[in-house]
């Protein structure tokens, strides 16, 4: 397939697109006239979802309470996409979606302390907010506090010599 996208030239009419595992082609105009003039493609649902569902790397997945001067900038070392979610007291307050082997940063964070939970995995799901394989819940044992002036960097993976540790959350417990 990769050969297809990168550079066989495909005939006019036919329209190719790729999914996770799978690919989607317009049916010739031979296959529309024998289908009474209907197009007719079947795709596996799991693969337009999963190619749907990846959000982009530094993308706000939910947003509560930001518009502060604080920032977070995050590195993610690990092979699993991941989420990061603020909590204030006991209210959700932003999520980002970083990618493997990615960082990214949320620079407006309001003025308080807030306990840093994060999760990751593979096949993220938009709607329910979570990993649908491999997922695994932490948070930081540290809360951070954030003013208008200040900044804090996290890795979520292991670093030599770091100075956080972290806990696993029980699924149930983790703020969706």
């Amino acid at each position: 397939m990769k050969r297809l996208l990168e550079g066989t030239p495909l005939r006019a009419g036919v329209v190719a697109v790729a999914l996770a595992g799978g690919m989607l082609a317009a049916p010739s105009a031979g296959a529309t006239a024998a289908t009474g003039g209907q197009a007719v493609v079947s795709v596996s649902q799991a693969a337009a979802s999963t190619a749907a569902a990846r959000p982009r790397n530094g993308k706000i997945i939910y947003d509560r309470y930001t518009g502060g001067g604080g920032r977070l900038k995050i590195r993610n070392g690990t092979s699993k996409d991941g989420v990061v979610t603020l909590v204030k007291g006991r209210t959700k307050a932003v999520s980002i979606y970083v990618r493997a082997r990615s960082s990214a940063s949320i620079n407006d964070i309001r003025n308080g302390t807030y306990r840093i939970y994060f999760t990751t995995g593979y096949r993220f799901n938009t709607k329910q907010r979570k990993f649908t394989r491999n997922a695994s819940y932490q948070r930081f044992d540290q809360r951070l506090r954030f003013t208008s002036t200040s900044g804090w960097s996290l890795t979520l993976n292991q670093v030599r010599g770091g100075n956080a540790r972290t806990r696993s959350v029980n699924p149930k417990d983790f703020p969706t």
